[in-house]
C-alpha cells in the first residue's frame, strides 16, 4: 500500500493545521482535527516524558488543551514529518518531530520552556471530514527553560 501525494499532502496539513490551532488557542477547531474516537496521550513533565496521560474523544482533548491556559503564548515549530500508510487503505500512520515554545510571565520574569518533541500520530480517513487525528502520542526529547526580554502581548 502506498499513500497518495494527495494524501500525504492532507495529512501534512492536518498537521500544520493543529500547530497553528494550539498556537492561535482555538482549542475547539483543535478537537476538530481529531476523530471522534480519537485518543491524545500525553506525558506528565517533568516528572516523566513518555505519553502516559490518555485523553480521549475530541472532547478529551478539548480538556487537555486547557492545560495551556496557565502560559501566555506557545509556538510550534514543527522540524520533520514522516507519513507512511497504515494496515488498512484509510489509516496512515506519522512521526512529527517539533520544538514547542511555552511562554510564562510572572510578574516581570518572563520564561520559555522548550520542548523538543516528538508525536507518534495515527490517522484516519473519515468520509466527512478527510483525514484525521485517530491517535496522536506525545513523547519529550527533551526540557529547556531560558529567560526572555520581552513578549508580544
Amino acid at each position: 500500500m502506498r499513500l497518495s501525494p494527495a494524501d500525504r499532502l492532507a495529512i501534512a496539513d492536518l498537521v500544520h493545521r493543529y500547530a497553528w490551532a494550539v498556537d492561535e488557542r482555538r482549542f475547539d477547531e483543535v478537537a476538530e482535527l481529531f476523530t471522534a474516537t480519537a485518543e491524545l496521550v500525553l506525558p506528565d513533565p517533568p516528572d516523566t516524558l513518555e505519553p502516559t496521560r490518555r485523553h480521549c474523544g475530541q472532547d478529551g482533548v478539548r480538556r487537555a488543551m486547557g492545560a495551556l491556559s496557565s502560559v501566555r503564548r506557545t509556538e510550534h515549530a514543527i522540524v520533520g514529518e514522516v507519513y507512511a500508510p497504515g494496515d488498512t487503505a484509510d489509516r496512515a500512520v506519522g512521526h512529527v518531530t517539533c520544538i514547542a515554545h511555552h511562554w510564562t510571565v510572572d510578574g516581570e520574569r518572563i520564561g520559555d520552556t522548550v520542548w523538543h518533541l516528538r508525536y507518534d500520530d495515527t490517522y484516519l480517513y473519515t468520509a466527512a471530514a478527510g483525514w484525521r487525528i485517530h491517535r496522536r502520542a506525545l513523547t519529550i526529547n527533551a526540557i529547556e527553560v531560558r529567560p526572555v526580554r520581552r513578549l508580544r502581548a
